[in-house]
């Protein structure tokens, strides 16, 4: 389903929204996301840019944090398809209502499928939270981090500001999240933890694909593998990450020459056929399984878990 901006629909024009208290000091564009509900993010940059938003009268841009009280203007929005009702697929609805792993009053926990963008953008109309947020229309939802399309596990989405905040403080400080990954790694992979500090640098290839590697102009990046068993020749096993770099795991599983299986962008292109064939492996081998945090200062412990996704375990299985 796309999106465009639109003056053709009578009656319909910009709207001017107040910024409510509690959300005090969120970036602009996260901000519209959340007005604009099931619009790209991708539009909502288009939107900024062209100056049609504004704030207090003035343009802004996307990473503006706002004040409560700020007055913000939005323009219209309608849906390209006439008569459509830009809503998420039934089937994609139905599956994230039933992955819901935990909740309580300011944390929604998802077990996100493979295949299910973190957010919409670039040509993917809903992500998991648009999605969430047309399951849950009146309430207030945030992404707090995010995942791959490709890996499955926990997706972790704030239902209060305060938590938002919160818990990406957390994030960027170091040891203050504690992340626990599942992953088929090809071949056979020594015994014990084998720790990879090793930088990693975003690059574009052409088109605008993001591309990671390790390089010494890169951001610092430790991630902790241990092996749990041997299935097939090939290693599952436990992964900790300690910072959390787009595409961590699959580039440094890659630069020791263990690369994540199914992965179609750093990956082996034989091993990932052999295991297709062999095992039905049809997608990434990397499952986010757990988180251990803190709230409150420390006086809120979570420790949140999203059990293996079905395909990954019979791909186990199949393994022997």
């Amino acid at each position: 389903m796309s999106y465009s901006e639109s003056n053709a629909r009578p009656g319909v024009g910009a709207r001017t929204v107040k910024v409510p208290e509690d959300r005090e000091g969120q970036r602009l564009d996260n901000f519209l996301l959340g007005q604009l509900k099931g619009a790209p993010r991708s539009l909502v940059y288009k939107l900024v840019r062209s100056g049609q938003v504004r704030v207090n009268g003035g343009r802004a841009k996307a990473d503006r944090k706002l004040a409560g009280g700020d007055e913000v203007r939005i323009p219209p929005v309608r849906l390209e398809e006439p008569g459509a009702q830009g809503r998420p697929a039934k089937g994609l609805m139905e599956a994230l209502a039933a992955g819901i792993a935990f909740e309580d009053e300011r944390l929604l926990a998802l077990n996100k499928p493979s295949g299910v963008a973190s957010h919409g953008g670039s040509g993917i109309g809903f992500g998991a939270i648009e999605t969430l947020r047309a399951l849950r229309p009146q309430q207030s939802l945030e992404l707090v981090h995010r995942l791959d399309r490709d890996t499955s596990g926990l997706l972790v989405i704030a239902k209060k500001r305060a938590a938002l905040v919160e818990l990406q403080a957390l994030m960027r400080g170091e040891g203050g999240i504690e992340k626990r990954y599942l992953a088929l790694l090809a071949g056979r992979m020594p015994d014990g933890v084998m720790s990879v500090d090793a930088p990693l640098h975003i690059g574009l290839r052409q088109g605008g694909e993001r591309h990671v590697q390790v390089n010494d102009a890169g951001k610092p990046s430790l991630s902790h593998f241990k092996v749990l068993e041997r299935r097939g020749g090939h290693s599952w096993c436990e992964v900790r990450i300690e910072t959390g770099r787009t595409h961590q795991i699959r580039v440094h599983a890659q630069h020791i020459g263990h690369p994540v299986a199914g992965d179609d962008k750093y990956g082996d292109t034989e091993i990932n056929r052999r295991l297709r064939d062999q095992a039905g492996l049809r997608r990434l081998a990397l499952h986010a399984a757990s988180m251990r945090f803190e709230l409150d200062g420390g006086r809120a412990p979570y420790v949140l878990h999203a059990p293996l996704a079905p395909e990954l375990g019979a791909v186990l299985e199949a393994l022997g």
